[in-house]
């Protein structure tokens, strides 16, 4: 007789720690739903292809913007438009990150207006589920911030990013003009319309131009891509936004910039 309440406090017990992971889990997975509406479906035909014609305009037209970002067209224009030096990497990441303003957010952001006829706000232009949004970007911040100290000790890492280091408020505001139109770019218009294409492999598909982007950075980081774009995919997914992979994906490469800078190591 004894024994009946701890057995039913233990078994209590598990049942909840079940019903908890169970509710965590109920959490993580849950999105809105993203339902094709009739433009959505719309498709064109080419040589026999029938392509659905929101979700093929936008595969193409990153695939050429990123082409064109690769060869510094944009950021080209951009420094001979305003007249801004390119003498040091602080300065041409600045110029660097309106070319990207205007190639990676601006264009895609006309073509789902005028060319879409289509709100952005289903391209992830929106708040979204903002309490989910939220702790999981800060628990993400939370988790990489050490990851990037311990980085930012890494020859190679500081070599890259320590020469683009200035004054905290201009590393995050070059950084938030390089990385919140690249989100949209690759997780709001392309992820987004080939959600309601092909459904959720769409995340999956955004991850491969979103790595590729960063050829030229260090091994280590270009080889995480695919698992950081994946769950920054999955972010927007989640929460129906690209407010909350921008705000994390900021915070976390400007941290690197500044950890880069503060722990002094030699640049050859």
């Amino acid at each position: 007789m004894t024994d009946a309440p701890d057995r039913s406090l233990a078994e209590s017990g598990a049942v909840a720690g079940v019903s908890g992971l169970e509710r965590l889990r109920a959490w993580l997975v849950d999105a809105p739903g993203y339902p094709a509406d009739a433009a959505d479906q719309r498709t064109v035909e080419f040589l026999g292809l029938r392509m659905p014609r929101r979700a093929t305009t936008a595969v193409m037209l990153v695939a050429l913007l990123l082409l064109l970002d690769y060869h510094g067209r944009v950021t080209d224009l951009v420094a001979w438009a305003t007249g801004w030096s390119t003498t040091n990497d602080a300065d041409f990441k600045r110029i660097q990150g309106v070319g990207r303003l205007l190639l990676l957010g601006g264009v895609p952001l006309l073509v789902v207006l005028h060319g879409f006829r289509d709100r952005p706000s289903r391209y992830g232009l929106r708040l979204g589920d903002w309490r989910a949004g939220l702790a999981i970007t800060l628990g993400g911040i939370a988790v990489m911030a050490p990851v990037a100290f311990v980085l930012a000790h890494v020859p190679v890492f500081a070599a890259y990013y320590a020469p683009q280091a200035a004054p905290p408020p201009q590393v995050f505001l070059t950084t938030a003009l390089d990385v919140l139109p690249a989100e949209f770019f690759f997780r709001g218009f392309l992820l987004f319309a080939l959600l309601r294409a092909v459904g959720p492999i769409a995340v999956v598909v955004a991850t491969l131009p979103f790595a590729f982007s960063h050829l030229g950075k260090p091994e280590l980081e270009t080889l995480s891509t695919l698992g950081g774009g994946f769950l920054y995919g999955w972010l927007d997914w989640r929460t129906g936004s690209v407010l909350w992979s921008g705000l994390a994906h900021t915070c976390i490469l400007g941290g690197m910039v500044l950890a880069s800078a503060a722990v002094g190591m030699p640049v050859h």
